[in-house]
């Protein structure tokens, strides 16, 4: 039962994609609204996305090289 944080993110270190587990930690930053990258830094963002077709703007592979996960 997802009852309780601890949960929730010992659940999702669990998880699995093509046989990889995920990074997993709690953010408790807030983020500022209204913040918007410029259009050489979303140009530059935009080489590590896959967009996927007939998919939406939404929806994208993210092509990006994840630093070493240590165990925990």
């Amino acid at each position: 039962m997802l009852d309780s944080l601890e949960a929730v993110i010992q659940y999702a270190s669990t998880m699995t994609w093509k046989g990889t587990h995920p990074a997993v930690e709690l953010v408790t930053t807030t983020y500022q609204i209204g913040v918007k990258l410029t259009k050489e830094a979303m140009d530059a963002l935009e080489t590590q996305l896959q967009r996927l077709p007939l998919l939406g703007k939404w929806f994208v592979d993210i092509n990006y090289p994840l630093p070493a996960i240590r165990n925990r």
